[in-house]
């Protein structure tokens, strides 16, 4: 046996003479401080029973922690199990991957209710919202492979629909657009108040390790939730100091994140749009064009060659029409482009148009003379 498996077994078995001592001076008996008779399941068989007092004494003290969620259900591995590993093995490789922060409960629970015996060989999907009694279950059963699903930044909602409705999970195009038409339990005050029409803009752009079952509403929900943790309260505070809500901020940041190609510009093109807003000038951005003609006839979603008929289209988000920022997000922003939002550059600018290098940088302009001089020749 390898040295370090001596270590941790002489530290269990120390444990479990502390917790029998424990279980029979407070408990006199299997009944453990207060907790039901049976409220950790059933001890394995194959326990002595000084055994099955000590651990059942030591894991019914923790039996919050047994049952809590582990983490945050954003969080999600795949859990690769080798032939051959033990129950202790397991639990190093989810205390290492930061899943669980006490390898050694899981073990013990394990031990107690002689699952350790059952881990299978094979692939697991586990995330943070499952408590440790869960994993333990959820390891005497190999799952099959998680689904993945990548969102790249820039996407609408009708674009997700669709990626979703080729993978394995094969949730229909139309029951996601229902799904993230309101917001998932819980969520409702990331708008503060503020009218969404639809959830566009909080599916955050990440590539996502989904159960094989998920549903629509889950997947949905597994979307704001990354939203709600990568758009951090200090994040949400210099949108603040711009004289932005949060659903405003996304709004701005999703114009962004369709206007930019080069990385580098982002904070200057949000630069761009904030001064224009604050002198009271239109934005005249042509994606908030494309978001308003929707599906082409060649199936793109975002019409590229505007026309002069393109841009006086109707729609409350054709910002060549109207004034301010469109009534909602456009895309789904990444966060560069939230950050963008958040810290803009300090320019005078208040044009830009694509360079005629063809490198997807832009000219900068602070009149309209300017900019007019910036067009291709």
């Amino acid at each position: 046996m390898p040295a370090g498996n001596r270590r941790r077994l002489s530290c269990l078995a120390v444990g479990c003479l502390a917790a029998v001592s424990l279980g029979v001076l407070l408990a006199g008996g299997i009944v453990f401080l207060g907790a039901e008779p049976g409220s950790l399941g059933p001890a394995s068989p194959n326990l002595a029973v000084g055994e099955q007092v000590g651990l059942g004494a030591y894991l019914t003290l923790r039996s919050a922690e047994l049952n809590a969620p582990v983490g945050l259900p954003s969080h999600q591995t795949t859990l690769q199990v080798k032939a051959g590993m033990t129950a202790s093995q397991v639990a190093d490789v989810l205390q290492q991957d930061g899943l669980i922060r006490d390898g050694t409960l899981l073990t013990l629970y394990m031990r107690y209710r002689g699952l350790d015996r059952g881990v299978q060989a094979g692939s697991y999907n586990l995330n943070g919202g499952m408590s440790v009694r869960q994993i333990a279950e959820a390891l005497q059963s190999a799952a099959a492979q998680a689904v993945h699903l990548t969102v790249p930044e820039g996407w609408r909602r009708e674009q997700i629909a669709a990626a979703l409705a080729q993978t394995e999970l094969d949730i229909p195009a139309g029951s996601f657009l229902r799904a993230s038409q309101t917001w998932p339990s819980g969520y409702a005050q990331l708008a503060a108040g503020e009218e969404v029409a639809n959830l566009e803009g909080f599916l955050f752009p990440d590539t996502y390790l989904l159960d094989p079952g998920s549903s629509a509403d889950q997947v949905v929900a597994a979307m704001v939730e990354d939203f709600d943790q990568r758009v951090t309260p200090d994040l949400r505070a210099a949108f603040k100091q711009q004289g932005l809500s949060l659903v405003q901020a996304v709004t701005l940041a999703s114009i962004v994140e369709r206007e930019a190609v080069v990385p580098d510009e982002r904070p200057k093109i949000a630069s761009v749009f904030l001064n224009r807003l604050q002198q009271g000038l239109n934005l005249d951005a042509d994606p908030t064009v494309q978001y308003a003609l929707g599906l082409q006839s060649d199936g793109s979603w975002w019409k590229t060659g505007l026309t002069a008929d393109d841009l006086a289209f109707d729609s409350p988000y054709n910002t060549y029409l109207y004034p301010g920022l469109p009534p909602g997000p456009i895309c789904n922003p990444g966060l560069a482009s939230l950050q963008a939002v958040a810290h803009p550059a300090d320019t005078p600018y208040l044009y830009f148009r694509a360079a005629c290098d063809g490198s997807g940088r832009h000219l900068f302009a602070q009149t309209y003379e300017q900019h007019l001089a910036n067009a291709c020749q």
